[in-house]
């Protein structure tokens, strides 16, 4: 076979002989992209010479938002950032908002935050091994996954009314706290989740042509995962250990017992098995959560004018209504300092970082975001190089990009 070098975008290269590479645009119809992506394909044949994203599809200015939108305001932002665990983005950004103004939530709240961020990593989980398996041929195994998600989002839908953009979090604590219903709804997925990661891991994890069309595939070692900056699942199955919520605990992560998920192949294969073994470890972690719930309030009081106030204090005390007017109409609620802070979560697809200038007003000088998918994105011409197209849909599918986290 003929050795061709690799390109830049929108040249053509050719062999001593003159024949020249074809080029194919991969989306951003394509179903497999599941999203508004595009790749300009190099190819010799069936091979895989080069690609380049093109991620200029989906693009709606969060990071400048963030200085238009007060910081509860903002929350509604960050659901649409990872759309598909939007409770983990909303956990994120009150962390760091709330770091910034040096305050700490109840531990009832801290309990709370950390069951809807499994919850979400979980249902992230579940869509990105379900769309792999579509995009192989599992479509059986892309009904099953599905099916679990329905419970999460029932779960949300009584904590908070919403079931896919939830902006729950606030600053300070929650919108409302758990109600049974939502207990008794977070008990009966712990119960039936493991029965339905039993029939999808009987469906695929010995399925030959899955293990064929995925192990060996997109493989990246575990230098290249910590040169090139990759962080959760996918630099988890090259065998790089670390995990923010053990290496810099925080919310209530330090009260649970669980394990860090690794492989060292760095395959395909092996980022599907660390997603499957991390469900696991998040019902763990639920679990533990759910049977030691601190009582208490999930918001900090009136007192602190940095929290809205429930509505019953609005409409029947002078100190809820005066609280709510001053962060809702005025600047006078939140006590912001003038500093910047960076706080980082370890999020369904890797390290999610939120970086926040703060000028002492309710809106944010600067509100920067560190997505996991946009610099997961750099990676995936390095690990598509020699491959066949028919795997560009199943290193893609591994890498579970999102691309309203590339908005730029």
């Amino acid at each position: 076979m003929p050795l061709y070098k690799s390109t830049m975008a929108g040249d053509l290269a050719h062999n001593e002989s003159q024949e020249y590479l074809w080029t194919m645009n991969f989306g951003p119809q394509h179903p497999a992209t599941h999203t508004t992506l595009r790749f300009v394909l190099k190819l010799d044949g069936e091979r895989v010479i080069d690609a380049m994203p093109d991620i200029g599809y989906l693009h709606s200015g969060f990071e400048k938002l963030g200085e238009f939108l007060d910081y509860n305001q903002y929350v509604t932002i960050t659901d649409r950032m990872n759309y598909i665990s939007p409770m983990a983005n909303n956990v994120a950004w009150h962390l760091a908002v709330e770091k910034l103004m040096g305050i700490e939530v109840p531990p009832r709240c801290r309990y709370l935050r950390v069951i809807i961020a499994e919850l979400a990593r979980i249902a992230d989980h579940l869509v990105c091994n379900g769309a792999v398996g579509l995009d192989t041929g599992a479509f059986t195994y892309f009904l099953y996954a599905f099916n679990p998600r329905e419970l999460i989002y029932d779960i949300f839908e009584a904590l908070c009314g919403a079931r896919f953009t939830n902006s729950y979090t606030r600053v300070g604590g929650l919108m409302y706290d758990a109600t049974p219903k939502a207990i008794d709804l977070i008990r009966e997925f712990l119960r039936r989740m493991p029965r339905a990661m039993d029939d999808m891991e009987r469906l695929l994890n010995r399925n030959r042509i899955f293990i064929d069309r995925t192990k060996g595939i997109g493989v990246l070692t575990k230098e290249e995962a910590i040169n090139r900056g990759v962080t959760g699942p996918i630099a988890r199955a090259s065998g790089v250990t670390r995990d923010l919520r053990k290496d810099e605990p925080y919310l209530a992560y330090p009260d649970f017992d669980f394990q860090v998920c690794c492989m060292t192949a760095g395959d395909c294969y092996a980022r599907y098995l660390v997603r499957m073994a991390e469900m696991r470890e998040s019902l763990k972690i639920i679990e533990q959560a759910v049977e030691n719930l601190p009582p208490g309030p999930v918001n900090l009081g009136p007192a602190q004018r940095s929290t809205l106030p429930d509505k019953w204090q609005v409409h029947s005390t002078i100190e809820g209504l005066i609280t709510h007017f001053e962060l809702v109409m005025t600047n006078r609620g939140f006590h912001v300092p003038c500093e910047e802070v960076y706080c980082v979560t370890e999020s369904p697809n890797g390290e999610l970082g939120f970086y926040i200038v703060g000028d002492g007003s309710h809106f944010a000088y600067r509100a920067r975001c560190r997505p996991p998918s946009f610099i997961h994105l750099a990676i995936f011409p390095h690990l598509i190089r020699g491959h066949n197209l028919s795997d560009v849909v199943a290193v893609l599918g591994s890498l579970n990009i999102i691309a309203a986290e590339l908005d730029r």
